[in-house]
């Protein structure tokens, strides 16, 4: 197995078919330690995922990835992610920012579509612009730096080289040090800027995004240049503390309905 070539950063596909009846998911997070979350997505892709012609992740499916070679308990959800390509279903991986080492091999295991951030598709019949929603949280400089660096692909291939010991150790110290940094920044600076979001309409020259990472579900309307615009942001996921959460995006004759999980 190559890790180092291609990086993720260039294993992603800038073009996207026109999506039939699709299903967006992202910010699973999933791990071993997160039991009941895995056992949800598995659920997930038994039950409710069969239904939709296409499976659409638009980022964060893991907790933390350190490379497609350092991951042994990823297989059953490989598996899972396998069963549905097979079954004709096309399934298509976005990165996000905390799996951006996703790569070719993981992607090709799992028979699905690595995707570039930001990328525009038809969905529905509608114009669409799909992201993982990080790239737009402009008042965060120091997180859009180290954005900046992950996704690089002469970093990911330096990265990728080194010893799986020394990949586990970088990843728990940056891990710590988000999670200290989170505990102090204000919650606005962790939101998307409402200026990249209308600069990010205009220049994909759409009406409708779709993306996570921000962890705050909802439909905002957005009034751009006198025009309605929709910016969906899907639910995460955690299933693991006293109010289980989670869900989905889907497509009803059209348009866009956010289903929650209630159990």
């Amino acid at each position: 197995m190559n890790l180092v070539d291609p990086p993720p950063a260039l294993a992603v596909s800038g073009v996207l078919a026109p999506l039939i009846n699709p299903v967006f998911i992202s910010d699973l997070h999933l791990a071993v330690e997160r039991r009941t979350t895995l056992q949800r997505f598995f659920r997930f892709m038994q039950v409710d995922a069969p239904r939709y012609r296409e499976l659409v992740i638009l980022g964060d499916l893991f907790e933390f990835w350190i490379g497609d070679d350092a991951a042994p308990a990823a297989k059953p959800v490989i598996s899972g992610l396998r069963q549905a390509s097979a079954s004709g279903q096309r399934v298509f991986l976005m990165h996000g920012n905390r799996d951006p080492l996703l790569g070719h091999d993981f992607a090709s295991a799992a028979g699905a579509t690595l995707l570039a951030d930001p990328i525009v598709a038809e969905v529905a019949g509608t114009a669409t612009l799909l992201s993982h929603g990080d790239v737009w949280c402009t008042r965060d400089v120091a997180y859009q730096q180290f954005r900046s660096m992950v996704r690089d692909a002469e970093f990911q291939r330096s990265f990728l080289a080194k010893p799986l010991d020394q990949r586990i150790a970088i990843a728990k110290s940056a891990r710590m040090l988000s999670d200290t940094e989170k505990s102090i920044k204000a919650m606005d600076i962790m939101d998307v800027t409402p200026d990249a979001i209308d600069t990010a309409l205009r220049d994909a020259g759409v009406r409708r995004i779709i993306h996570g990472h921000t962890h705050r579900p909802a439909m905002h309307e957005v009034d751009l240049d006198g025009a309605r615009a929709e910016r969906w942001v899907l639910p995460d996921w955690d299933f693991e503390g006293a109010v289980p959460r989670g869900g989905y995006l889907e497509f009803v004759e059209g348009r866009p309905r956010m289903v929650f999980f209630d159990d």
